[in-house]
């Protein structure tokens, strides 16, 4: 409950400074060319910040922890991870603010487990929780905040159980906390249309969705992965001024490319559109979105996914006007995100929470169905299985 409670006040405090800076960042403030300074500036203070502070961790480095000692060493990470972090996303970097949140939740419920003097396993839970709180404060699903954070520690679903109760407690009073302290209220980040009565054909778009959004998100870890291999030939100092002098190049292309895609999410539900823009919206946003991880830039690439899995699902229906368009948004959203994240179950409850439950069983097919065809690649390496102990000791 402490943690939750400490998970909310940490996201208010988070969100409300990054919306102080996208006042003064935010693409929309500036023209393109004039913008692109403002990346480049961006990428100096962060390859600075890094120089000064040290570096900042990643999601992958926070995982790695969670299952050696139960969690984070200590939260000097910090220090360089919120002020960068804050600026990348805060310039229209195009990843968002759940894996710094989540990082920072995880890393102070870990610094608080070491102070109460508590074992490897009760840190480990406490971290985890950490971790819900910070992804509800986001997404204003508890449930599915709560399994989200116990699956992306593994590629085959969540091993942690002991955990789950004290995630559900953590992640449900971060969640009223949050609201609260923000009045924010009690709903989800997106509205979708209602999906109306679904039919028996929707679990064939379902699995058709599930594997057509497993090939885009393999697709986007080997770009992903190339993109980083290119980044550790060029000098460390200048991989952060390239990535945001990349980004304003892409933008010129494509508004798509930059930012993390909240805002853009609404008027892509409610407009009618071409496919051509669907597609540039997909392709713009998987691009920025790798240009933004290789180059050092902080964020978290979720709320990426879910944009590109939406504008997937709205591509499809222009072609095949006769399918439930709700039906495909949520299933490409879920295949697109748990083929890089392996969160078959709590994307499934985000997802369903935001579109409607009754599109559980035709979502959690495409989950499904992209976790089992994406089990080879991954781009989080450090989820394993988890430690078990050796038999008779």
């Amino acid at each position: 409950m402490l943690v939750g409670a400490g998970g909310a006040v940490v996201g208010a405090a988070f969100v409300g400074t990054l919306h102080l800076l996208e006042q003064v960042l935010w693409p929309t403030h500036w023209a393109n060319w004039t913008h692109l300074l403002v990346l480049i500036g961006v990428g100096v203070a962060v390859a600075g910040l890094i120089k000064v502070l040290g570096s900042p961790g990643d999601m992958e480095l926070l995982v790695d922890n969670i299952h050696i000692s139960g969690g984070p060493d200590d939260v000097r990470s910090l220090r360089a991870l919120i002020p960068i972090s804050l600026l990348c996303i805060a310039a229209g970097g195009a990843m968002g603010p759940e894996a710094p949140l989540v990082q920072t939740t995880g890393t102070l419920a870990t610094w608080a487990a070491q102070r109460w003097g508590l074992s490897t396993d009760d840190s480990r839970i406490l971290a985890i929780t950490g971790m819900a709180a910070g992804f509800t404060v986001l997404f204003g699903a508890p449930l599915g905040s709560a399994i989200f954070a116990l699956e992306i520690l593994h590629r085959r679903g969540l091993q942690y159980y002991e955990a789950l109760l004290p995630a559900v407690v953590g992640s449900l009073i971060g969640y009223g906390a949050y609201a609260l302290v923000t009045g924010a209220g009690l709903k989800p980040i997106w509205r979708f249309p209602a999906a109306g009565a679904l039919r028996g054909q929707d679990l064939f778009w379902a699995l058709g969705a599930g594997l057509a959004g497993a090939v885009v998100s393999a697709a986007f870890t080997y770009l992903c992965t190339a993109l980083r291999w290119a980044a550790r030939r060029v000098p460390p100092f200048t991989v952060p001024v390239l990535g945001g002098a990349v980004l304003g190049a892409l933008a010129f292309w494509s508004p798509y490319a930059l930012t993390f895609g909240e805002a853009q999410v609404d008027p892509l539900i409610a407009h009618r559109a071409l496919a051509t823009v669907f597609v540039v919206a997909i392709v713009a946003k998987l691009c920025g979105t790798a240009v933004t991880m290789a180059s050092g830039w902080r964020g978290g690439f979720i709320i990426p996914l879910f944009f590109v899995g939406l504008a997937m699902g709205r591509l499809v229906h222009v072609a095949f006007p006769g399918s439930n368009e709700v039906v495909l948004m949520a299933a490409f959203m879920v295949a697109v995100n748990t083929g890089v994240t392996k969160t078959p179950l709590g994307s499934t409850l985000v997802v369903t929470q935001m579109a409607g439950l009754q599109l559980l069983p035709t979502t959690l097919l495409a989950a499904v169905v992209a976790l089992l065809v994406t089990s080879q690649v991954g781009l989080i390496h450090t989820q394993t299985e988890r430690a078990r102990p050796v038999e008779g000791t």
